[in-house]
Order: C-alpha cells, then structure tokens, then sequence
C-alpha cells in the first residue's frame, strides 16, 4: 500500500481521506488495466498484425507508383518505329492466339478443356497480382540492363 510519506499531506479529514482512497482505487484500476492490457498477447498480435499490413499496403503503393512511373518513361523514351513494332507485332500475336484457340476447341479432349478453362479463370481471378509480378519482373530487367550497359 502506500505510506503517509507517498503523498504531500495524510488525510486530515475523513472525506479527504476517502477521495485518497478512491484516488488510489483510480490508479490501481488503471495500472490493472495496463498489465492486463500488456499480458494479452492475442490482442497485441492483431495490433501488430495490422500495423505491419498497413505498412505494406504503404510500401506496396509506393512501389507501383514507381513502377508505373518507370514504365511511363520507358514508353516515353522509346522511338516511334519500336512502338509501332510492337503494336504490328501485338496484332499478329492476337491473331495466331485465336487461331490456336480455334484448333485447341477443334482437337482438345473436354477434359482437358474444362481443366484449361479452369486454369484460365484462375488466371482472371488473380490478374492484378500477376500483372504486378510480370511489372516487376520488367522494371527489375530494364534496371538490370541499363547497370549493365
């Protein structure tokens, strides 16, 4: 408990003495909570599990930004006969895309095709993950290639 030493003055009086005692009621209260609060890991893990995930939807931002940053000066800083290459180029493989699509209905046991369709739909669901990865693999090349050279 606490001694007369601990505080300024005794109480003098017995209503001065109660607010002491409910003063010292407060604070144990609060230095109860404190521990308890500091004990329960459960609830300190969500903390710190949210802090790290708003950290990295933070850093995440931060990167794509960079990289579409990165990608816009690339595309900027390519001659005009590189981008109509790629856009012939883009064309031709749309073509003998869905060209092979027609075969692969023609020929592919329904197996197959339902698992590929499958494959597909997964591909869909995740795209903005793998558009990011394939971002990132790019910038990491373009990066590599101009230490390089």
């Amino acid at each position: 408990m606490s001694n007369p030493s601990d505080h300024e003055q005794t109480a003098a009086t017995p209503d001065e003495l109660r607010e002491q005692v409910e003063q010292t009621r407060a604070e144990l209260g609060e230095t109860v909570q404190a521990l308890a609060d500091k004990t329960d890991v459960k609830a300190r893990a969500k903390e710190k599990t949210a802090e790290v995930k708003e950290q990295t939807v933070a850093k995440a931002g931060e990167l794509k930004a960079k990289a579409a940053q990165a990608a816009h000066q690339v595309q900027d800083s390519l001659p005009d006969q590189v981008k109509e290459k790629a856009a012939q180029t883009a064309a031709q493989v749309r073509e003998k895309t869905a060209k092979a699509g027609s075969v692969w209905e023609e020929k592919a046991p329904e197996p197959v095709r339902v698992q590929a369709a499958e494959g597909v739909r997964a591909v869909r669901d995740n795209r903005k993950m793998l558009v990011a990865a394939g971002g990132a693999t790019a910038l990491a090349w373009l990066m590599f290639r101009r230490k390089k050279g």
